[in-house]
């Protein structure tokens, strides 16, 4: 009744589609672990002083530290 390819679900267009899912699906999770894109702005092409800004921001460094480094970096 159903034919000798191995069912209904199994059989034809359907095969085809379950396998397209699934390698979007395994394509889709590999990217998620792989990180962030590098596409994604995060922190990349900053220039010194602007990461200097939010280190200090941060508090990360004082506002001397943030004097002394910006005037080397201005020079």
């Amino acid at each position: 009744m159903f034919g000798h390819d191995g069912g209904v679900f199994f059989g034809g267009g359907f095969m085809w589609i379950f396998w397209i899912l699934l390698i979007v699906v395994l394509l889709v999770v590999v990217k998620a672990m792989a990180g962030p894109d590098k596409g994604s702005n995060s922190g990349q092409g900053d220039t010194p002083i602007e990461i200097l800004k939010k280190r200090y921001a941060k508090g990360e460094i004082d506002e001397e530290e943030f004097e002394r480094r910006r005037k080397e970096l201005e020079s």
